[in-house]
Formats: structure tokens, sequence, C-alpha cells
């Protein structure tokens, strides 16, 4: 069972984000604020988890999570400003779009830049220890998965319904075969 909070009694924001390894689609992130006395046992990192897990627990962590928001930032914009300042921005715009303002912000990983005033701290791994960055990570990974089956249907040929854009044997030929796309 996952730990439920960093500290007791504050407001936290667990983040995380989906596709940082990506050669397609866009970065995903999300921010989830749990209830204090929230549990439940399948919560955690949504790479160790099967797809059908996953997305049995999005529903469990949108009806459960007292704020939960998510933000895409596309290809492009990763192109222009990278892989980790895309991801910071996503992680701040899921942040920005929190009905409840959070008091301390866990953040998966080792690098994060200041949210405003916001304390926070980056924990690696941090979606297998804390229940409210496992949700977020379970949220950013299901609502990418999404977009890159949906992307799918316009681009078949490079295989993402199934591998979601990663750097697969089939993704890599399908680029010297076909080239890139707009997702790329």
């Amino acid at each position: 069972m996952l730990s439920p909070y960093y500290k007791e009694n504050q407001v936290e924001a667990g983040c995380d984000e989906a596709g940082r390894g990506c050669l397609a689609g866009p970065v995903v992130a999300a921010a989830v604020i749990l209830p204090p006395d929230f549990s439940h046992p399948d919560i955690n990192d949504s790479k160790k988890l099967s797809e059908k897990k996953r997305n049995y627990l999005r529903k469990v962590v949108e009806e459960s999570a007292v704020a939960y928001a998510v933000a895409i930032v596309d290809a492009e914009t990763i192109d222009s400003i990278n892989i980790l300042n895309a991801s910071n921005r996503g992680m701040h715009r899921a942040l920005d779009h929190l009905s409840v303002i959070p008091d301390f912000v866990l953040v998966d990983g080792n690098r994060f830049k200041k949210y405003g005033s916001i304390p926070h701290k980056c924990i690696i791994k941090g979606d297998g220890i804390y229940a409210s960055i496992a949700a977020a990570s379970i949220l950013a990974k299901t609502y990418r998965d999404e977009l890159m089956e949906r992307f799918h249907l316009e681009y078949p040929s490079y295989g993402w319904a199934k591998n979601k854009g990663y750097p697969t044997a089939v993704h890599r030929n399908a680029i010297e075969q076909f080239g890139i796309t707009d997702f790329h």
C-alpha cells in the first residue's frame, strides 16, 4: 500500500507525466489531490499496472480525488523548449487547473521548476511510494494512451495503438519507411 501523504495535515498535490521517452505524441501531465484518508490496494505506478487495471483505476481516481487536472504539451512545443521544460510546463498547467490550491506539491522524478510560492519535493520513483503521485501517473498515462490511439487512426502505419509513440522497432521502421509526422 502506498503512503497517503508526505506530511500529515497539508493539502498535497501529486504530479507526474507520461510521454517523456517517446518519439511521437505529446507529453501529458497530471496533478491529483487525494483525500487524506484515501486508500486503494491497487493504486501504484502506472508502468506496473496492466492497461485494463489503469483504465479501471482512472475512474477510481477521478471519482475519489478532491481535485485533479490533466494538461497536454504538444510535440511542436516539446521540440521548441525541450522535453524537460515541456514536462514542467505540463505539470504547471495541470496545477493551474486544480479546483483546490495545494499547500505542497509532490513530484515524480528529480527535477521540477518551482510553482509559484508553493513548496515542492521531487521524489525519484515517487509514483511507487506516494498515492497522489501514482494517481497522477495513472491519469497522465491513460489520457496520453487515448490520444495516441486516436492519432493511430490518422497514421496507422506507425503502430501507435500498440507502441504509443515509444521507440519500438515497429515505430523506428515506420519512420524509416514513411518519414516523420506532425506528431513526431
